[in-house]
């Protein structure tokens, strides 16, 4: 059966698949919670393709990372397989419920999800329980939690994404694989465009989600000169200095927008998630990812605009 799984995840676009058993999971686990009869959580990981982060990185193109490495992966492609997998093991007689992120919910009043148009949250919906996905990640053996955490895995660092199913089928276990890939560089606290994560790798969610929008004018070709106009901390919000409440950061999050998100509500990712292509940079460099491109990620200095074009209209 564990055989028959894994062919069939990998046949609907899954690269990595583990199985870890419930005694794993603490008896308070939100698996639990979810499925109280679960004897083994299944996880699967998807690669988001190199090339969908090229055009922020050319600064070329930026809608293909949201709509190919986010939108299409959450709605399209990681679905189809949750449910493929679901029915093979339905087909045996056995309980499977599938667990992808549903980021438009969450359980508390000042909580937020950076990848999601802010004003479509639902908040403060603590029944609607939810696995933590990056430990479950890294209990089922897909990988292990990098410094900024992100889940980094053997191939493809941290270039994935990744979901669940719940079964009481009994299915033999994976290993843990010990940790070997992130060293603790702090090269994704550098990156961020907007300073979200703090030295322990403590990621700000509402930091984040503004400079995930594209706060940041020395990474957002799309920001108008009058940009935050009305903002006495304009120009350090624009350097990416500004420290943000929950309430600032909404503020900001509900001006119009320069740039639209994606049908299923999903923020365009003007950063282009940063802090995963240094730390995917990093881990080429030092040579430990067993995935091997004919070129390097990065070819070239980072490209970087110039403040004064926001400055010029202050004066």
């Amino acid at each position: 059966m564990k055989e028959r799984i894994i062919a069939l995840a990998k046949a609907c676009g899954a690269d990595v698949v583990g199985f870890a058993p419930a005694s794993r999971f603490a008896k308070d686990d939100p698996v639990f919670r979810i499925l109280p009869q679960t004897k083994t959580v299944i996880g699967l990981a998807f690669r988001v393709l190199r090339g969908a982060y090229r055009g922020i990185e050319e600064g070329s193109t930026f809608y293909q990372y949201t709509t190919m490495g986010v939108e299409n992966m959450e709605e399209t492609v990681m679905p189809m397989a949750l449910l493929r997998v679901a029915n093979l093991l339905e087909e045996e007689g056995f309980v499977a419920l599938p667990q992808r992120r549903h980021q438009q919910i969450v359980s508390g009043e000042e909580d937020t999800s950076p990848e999601m148009v802010h004003q479509r949250i639902y908040r403060g919906k603590k029944k609607e329980v939810q696995m933590d996905f990056l430990a479950a990640a890294v209990t089922c053996g897909l990988g292990e939690r990098g410094l900024h955490n992100a889940l980094l895995t053997e191939d493809f660092g941290p270039m994935v994404r990744y979901c669940f199913l719940l079964t009481n089928a009994a299915l033999s276990p994976d290993e843990i694989p010990p940790t070997s890939l992130c060293d603790r560089c702090g090269k994704c606290v550098a990156a961020c465009p907007g300073k979200a994560i703090d030295a322990t790798g403590r990621v700000d969610p509402w930091q984040c989600a503004v400079y995930y929008k594209g706060a940041n004018g020395t990474r957002n070709p799309f920001l108008p000169k009058d940009a935050f106009a009305t903002r006495e901390d304009r120009l350090a919000l624009l350097a990416g200095e500004a420290r943000l409440s929950p309430q600032s950061a909404k503020e900001i999050l509900e001006e119009p927008n320069a740039y639209p998100h994606v049908s299923h509500s999903y923020e365009s990712s003007l950063c282009g998630r940063a802090c995963d292509v240094a730390c995917y940079v990093h881990l080429e460099e030092r040579g430990v990812l067993k995935k091997r491109f004919k070129s390097p990620f990065r070819k070239r200095p980072e490209w970087k605009l110039d403040l004064d074009f926001f400055q010029k209209e202050e004066e």
